[in-house]
């Protein structure tokens, strides 16, 4: 095994700097793209400005600059471009809340007919615009397999407006109306659509997740997307600290420990079949992911102790089959679940 080397580093050292060049992540490099600058108006520790960010240096990087991105109504576009300013330094246009993946089929099919090849066409947006109502123009898109890369940031819940729930909020999470009252508190169990295997049911070229807390394997994937032709489609987790009630500098935390429970199975699809995944590395138990949200806050007492233990082990058993599922234990030297038991991290 190679010895771990630390560093004091400074800016522009995201991926390391210091490691080989063909290991080093697009964000490292001081002449990446920037294509989601600084001057936006995202909240502190928005995973969504992050995941974007990540997302689209890549895909410049994978079209040597040659990209148009396509972005639907939501959190991404509010904070990115409130009139008459804009922080994109990539070709951009602003759809409606419903129809990114429509817009993103025209911009393909006018580049098709002009004989532009080499300009690749990349369409985004949020939970709500993707799970919800843009859900049928992303069906469509996926059928025609139109020479796309969709991307959804998924921050579970529509923020923008309020935090109101969505197709991809979990299961007793709290939100605007999802509240945590009555006997079964937070969103029902049972509801909501599990997009990615919506997408490959569609057999489409390419379909994977990724989070924000792994930068490597995000990049990664871009690079694979833009690769291929046709539909493909990309699901990145972005925790979002004011609706999820996490503390703004845990967002990459929080990410990780998504993927550590099995709540969020990271994987890559080709023509609707699973051909990798990202195995767990360190098994955590779900109580160490719902201590630290606010939206969770109502499954536990003020002292910490567990207050709807029924809820805790159905999410527990939710992790354990997505695990299964995807075998994502197999061949990982995962360690035991160890809860904290104290209650010492709950969100206040």
């Amino acid at each position: 095994m190679a010895p771990v080397r630390f560093y004091q580093v400074g800016s522009f050292a995201v991926g390391n700097r210091l490691v080989d060049r063909s290991e080093r992540t697009v964000q490292s490099d001081a002449g990446r793209s920037n294509s989601l600058t600084s001057g936006h108006r995202a909240c502190q520790g928005c995973g969504e400005a992050l995941g974007a960010r990540y997302a689209l240096d890549a895909a410049m990087r994978a079209t040597g600059g040659r990209l148009v991105a396509v972005n639907a109504t939501g959190c991404l576009e509010v904070f990115s471009t409130p009139y008459p300013e804009t922080s994109w330094q990539i070709a951009w246009l602003h759809s409606l809340f419903a129809n990114a993946p429509a817009v993103a089929t025209g911009v393909a099919a006018a580049l098709r007919v002009k004989g532009r090849s080499d300009i690749r066409v990349v369409s985004q947006a949020g939970d709500g615009g993707a799970v919800d109502i843009g859900f049928g123009c992303l069906s469509g898109m996926f059928e025609r397999n139109d020479d796309v890369l969709f991307i959804c940031y998924d921050n579970e819940a529509y923020m923008n407006t309020g935090v109101q729930r969505s197709g991809a909020t979990p299961p007793a999470a709290r939100t605007a109306t999802t509240e945590a009252v009555g006997p079964h508190p937070g969103n029902v169990f049972g509801q909501g659509k599990n997009l990615p295997e919506i997408a490959m049911a569609h057999r489409i070229p390419y379909v994977a997740t990724a989070t924000v807390a792994d930068l490597h394997d995000l990049e990664d994937k871009v690079s694979r997307a833009m690769a291929v032709h046709g539909s493909r489609y990309l699901h990145i987790l972005v925790p979002c600290p004011l609706g999820w009630g996490s503390a703004s500098s845990d967002t990459v935390r929080v990410a990780r420990l998504a993927t550590q429970t099995g709540l969020f199975p990271v994987f890559e699809a080709e023509r609707g079949r699973v051909v990798r995944v990202t195995p767990i590395r360190r098994l955590a138990p779900v109580e160490d992911y719902l201590r630290i949200q606010g939206r969770f806050r109502h499954l536990f007492d003020p002292e910490g102790a567990v207050a709807q233990p029924g809820v805790v082990a159905a999410l527990q058993s939710m992790a354990d089959a997505t695990i299964a599922r995807y075998g994502l234990l197999a061949g990982a030297e995962a360690e035991p679940r160890q809860g904290t038991g104290t209650g010492t991290e709950a969100a206040s």
